[in-house]
């Protein structure tokens, strides 16, 4: 079973990797707070930030989401 884990938490990086940022950064947004009242909510823009840091772009993450000084740690520590 650990062996199982260790392989996903190696594979899965990788993968994301391999999808494209740019569909990921210009797509449009399927938040529903956001289309609902017109202003993003605190998560919007995490995942193109999370994105961005796997692409080492740490500023361009910090543009999108300046929370993902703490999400991203914590993603990599659960």
């Amino acid at each position: 079973m650990q062996c199982i884990k260790l392989l996903l938490l190696l594979i899965v990086p990788v993968v994301l990797y391999m999808i494209p940022a740019d569909g990921i950064n210009n797509g449009e947004t399927i938040c529903i707070y956001t289309r609902i009242f017109g202003v993003e909510c605190w998560g919007c823009g995490i995942t193109r930030a999370m994105f961005s840091v796997l692409y080492l772009r740490f500023a361009e993450a910090w543009e999108y989401n300046s929370l993902v000084v703490i999400v991203f740690p914590l993603l990599l520590f659960e």
